[in-house]
């Protein structure tokens, strides 16, 4: 296991392909947190710089949805990442633990569960906009909630951008910012289309459609393919799938998947807004 000065190390609780995450203890103050670690032991510049840049931001933004991040230490030839730790799971992996108890691979959550989490991730995100922030990489893995109360927050700013707007430049699919399977048509270069935070709203309707069906619109071991089915192909509606879905919560996800901007919700809380009309009717009328 790692060793950082002034840190207690506990256990592992994620691993990447560009870095290594534990639980940890500041011996100063007995405070939790969570220890970032860049993998590579001779990181390139262009890692160093996402590195501090996702310090950077996640230290201004001063936003309950987001977690903090207490500093940045340097370890060995690279840096360890201190940001805090509230007793979160990813989404990820509370339902791969619950794949793993079920004999089913499709693990859905219920609409009671879905619906006032996800008015919370359009709160938080309407948030990050409105400080000029683009995340880039919204998934399952990058939404933390503590189980126990309740609590989500937003995680990893490594590739988020300052800017309102960026021009993505054409690359192999194997090297795209961003997690492939949740990655929006703008995203891959493939468009000829200036990306601003619309491109969190894709990400997220990707999101939102794994969590309500129990899986991915589009789900290849190609690349290439996927990319062409994010930019071309559109996926069976959510209600199709799951005819226990709600139309109405289907087209919602639908509307945030749409392959151009401007057919997705323009902003977070007109999303959250209507998030908040279906959570009031099912509390209400069941429905």
């Amino acid at each position: 296991m790692l060793k950082l000065d002034k840190y207690q190390i506990i256990a592992q609780i994620y691993e990447s392909s560009n870095s290594l995450v534990y639980r940890g203890i500041r011996e100063a103050d007995n405070q939790r947190v969570i220890l970032k670690f860049l993998k590579e032991d001779y990181p390139t510049p262009s890692e160093i710089i996402r590195y501090k840049q996702e310090y950077e931001i996640t230290r201004n933004l001063q936003l309950n949805g987001v977690v903090k991040a207490y500093g940045i230490e340097p370890y060995k030839q690279t840096f360890c990442l201190i940001i805090e730790d509230f007793g979160a799971e990813s989404l990820k992996d509370i339902m791969s633990q619950r794949r793993g108890t079920e004999e089913t691979a499709y693990i859905r959550m219920s609409r009671e569960e879905f619906l006032p989490m996800s008015i919370k991730i359009a709160e938080i995100i309407g948030e990050i906009h409105a400080e000029n922030i683009v995340h880039k990489d919204i998934n399952p893995a990058n939404i933390v909630i503590n189980p126990e109360t309740g609590e989500v927050k937003i995680i990893d700013f490594g590739i988020s951008t300052k800017l309102s707007r960026e021009n993505p430049t054409l690359k192999n699919p194997n090297v795209l910012e961003g997690t492939l399977g949740y990655i929006s048509p703008e995203q891959t270069g493939r468009m000829n289309r200036a990306l601003d935070y619309r491109t969190d709203f894709y990400s997220l309707g990707v999101t939102f459609y794994e969590l309500v069906t129990g899986q991915l619109p589009f789900e290849s071991s190609d690349a290439m393919e996927l990319v062409h089915s994010h930019i071309a192909k559109v996926p069976a509606s959510p209600h199709e799938i799951n005819p226990e879905i709600p139309p109405v919560l289907s087209k919602i996800v639908m509307k945030l998947m749409a392959k151009t901007a401007e057919e997705r919700y323009q902003s977070a809380f007109g999303l959250r807004a209507d998030l908040e009309k279906c959570w009031r009717s099912y509390s209400s009328q069941g429905r």
